[in-house]
């Protein structure tokens, strides 16, 4: 009897097996949706229609995106987190959508460990604060100099309620004592051509939004975040080498699916994305984003993930920032 039964139990889990592996065999048989939480222009559109035009070549199907900006990119989560775990809907989650805005937000409608099964990290990339170029301060030092003689009076842009560029804003303030009010934006886009157009005097935006605009003169950079100086822009000193001490911080882009999608399948897409990020044409536009790239496993995605909210959840609780 114990012979059979345990006969039962190997055939039942065999065919849990097969069934879990047959979508993958045939994985993908129509176009794979990409969706986006941000307005195009910003730095996850940007990421996302760059794997979207290579992918095609390597999995044989189109990669459509699909932005649904708003509320910190949760809006486009809530969306993926809500479609069937089939893979042919992703989410090109972020250090916002994946990390801040659960915690900013009340009520959003998913809990991004629970709803989603990490698929492939893509890179990490620091911000750079750049300003309006009519604004007087040339550097960190003549930009704190003019917030703390007319307070209150300096706007930052953002992407966002609760966005990396928002908190990094809100970490600036408390480590210069300077009072600068922040303005959101729905995308980094959007943020961006408001310094540039002078309705506000700076941002913390993601360098592969910002920096091109700097070499080409419409905005001023003053300072990186990360920890060493950026090779394409070698004249723009680190947040710390301006006198801010400790001031490093960096966001990140990946590829999540909803919870519960097949493991052949996730697996295939990471194989396929890393593919995709180790093809030197790729490599090279990275490069040009100040794009480090990450290759890894889903377990490994799934590591980092649970850094980077060790890192940022305290910041968020910290700032006291909360969105409706």
């Amino acid at each position: 009897m114990k012979q059979a039964a345990h006969l039962l139990l190997a055939s039942v889990l065999a065919a849990m097996a097969f069934a879990g592996a047959a979508p993958a065999q045939t994985y993908p048989t129509k176009p794979i949706k990409v969706i986006v939480g941000f307005a195009p222009g910003g730095p996850a559109d940007v990421m996302a229609r760059l794997v979207a035009t290579k992918m095609p070549a390597i999995l044989g199907q189109s990669f459509i995106v699909e932005n649904r900006p708003g509320a910190g990119g949760t809006i486009g989560a809530k969306a993926a987190a809500d479609a069937d775990p089939d893979g042919y809907t992703l989410l090109l989650g972020n250090t916002s959508t994946l990390v801040i805005s659960p915690v900013v937000y009340q009520n959003i409608g998913y809990d991004p460990v629970k709803a989603f099964a990490p698929v492939a990290e893509l890179g990490v990339t620091a911000n750079l604060l750049a300003v309006n170029t009519s604004l007087p301060a040339k550097s960190v030092p003549e930009l704190i100099a003019l917030a703390k003689a007319s307070p209150g009076k300096l706007n930052y842009a953002s992407p966002g309620a609760g966005t990396p560029p928002h908190l990094i804003g809100e970490l600036f303030k408390q480590r210069t004592g300077i009072n600068i009010v922040h303005v959101p934006y729905k995308g980094g886009g959007l943020a961006i051509q408001a310094v540039m157009a002078g309705e506000v005097q700076m941002t913390f935006e993601n360098t592969a939004v910002s920096l091109p605009l700097v070499q080409a003169g419409k905005l001023r950079g003053l300072a990186f975040t990360s920890e060493k100086r950026n090779s394409r822009a070698p004249d723009i000193p680190t947040m710390i080498e301006s006198g801010v001490p400790g001031f490093v911080t960096a966001s990140f882009t990946g590829i999540v699916a909803p919870a519960g999608t097949p493991a052949g399948i996730v697996s295939r897409l990471n194989v396929a994305i890393n593919e995709c990020l180790k093809s030197p044409d790729v490599q090279a536009t990275l490069t040009k984003l100040s794009v480090e790239p990450h290759i890894g496993s889903p377990d490994e995605f799934a590591a980092f993930l649970a850094r980077e909210r060790g890192t940022w959840v305290p910041l968020v609780k910290a700032a006291n920032v909360k969105a409706e």
